[in-house]
């Protein structure tokens, strides 16, 4: 579902945005051959994608685990992640087996001077390279490894289940926030068209910072500087209490 909790599908954010910039509110979309109609499903597929990318998005993250071979080549990442495979998010590889990070991604460089001058230190270090995921020093069989990526499928079809990296039907739903997508639609069109939209692009830009700081689950800042303790100890309950 959307992030603001209020479900649109592709015809209703397109129906939204038509109504807001004053033209004929289409019956269809994916179907439709009014040009128009096909422009702003293109441009609403582009917001999508821009949106997608803005930010490691939590409802756009996904956690893997897979067993390690005693091999460089851990296999394919399409295969351990899934062909939704976009990026793996920063310092979450981890060998939970050993307890220890995995370093990288490396660059080429780092990877070949490893190969040429093999080391056995405790922290294991990875490279992408042809689609797969290559690991030294070598982990054995049995050490369980996890991280955490990005999924290109920010569209959910009307199954429930099923993702997808752009619209193709009329009743596909956002992973992200419907709302601001649809403004981010409105401010594209305008501008494709030639017509002023600074301010449209000004309230997109806000709602998205918005969107971000919520979708961090920020804490409290005390202005005091005095950060709120959880530490061990004898909790009393509120209310009334005697010895």
């Amino acid at each position: 579902s959307s992030l603001t909790g209020a479900v649109m599908s592709l015809l209703s954010v397109v129906q939204d945005a038509c109504r807001r910039i004053g033209i004929v509110v289409p019956n269809a979309i994916v179907s439709s051959s009014d040009a128009q109609i096909m422009q702003l499903m293109t441009l609403l597929n582009q917001e999508g994608q821009s949106l997608s990318e803005r930010f490691d998005w939590q409802v756009l993250r996904k956690e893997v685990t897979f067993t390690g071979v005693a091999a460089d080549d851990q296999g394919a990442i399409s295969t351990i992640a899934g062909t939704d495979f976009k990026y793996i998010i920063p310092d979450t590889f981890w060998n939970r087996t050993l307890r220890r990070p995995v370093y990288g991604s490396i660059t080429p460089q780092d990877w070949q001077m490893l190969k040429a001058s093999p080391q056995t230190g405790p922290f294991q270090q990875f490279i992408l390279r042809g689609g797969h995921i290559l690991m030294l020093p070598n982990p054995t069989a049995s050490q369980t490894m996890a991280f955490e990526y990005k999924t290109a499928n920010w569209v959910l079809a009307s199954d429930g289940t099923t993702g997808k990296s752009a619209y193709s039907a009329d009743d596909d739903t956002a992973l992200l926030d419907e709302q601001i997508m649809t403004i981010g639609l409105i401010w594209r069109w305008r501008q494709v068209k030639g017509l002023e939209y600074a301010e449209d692009f000004r309230l997109y830009e806000g709602m998205v910072a918005d969107a971000i700081t919520r979708d961090k689950a920020p804490t409290s800042i005390s202005m005091a500087g005095m950060p709120r303790l959880r530490v061990p100890g004898t909790v009393v309950p509120y209310g009334n209490w005697s010895l």
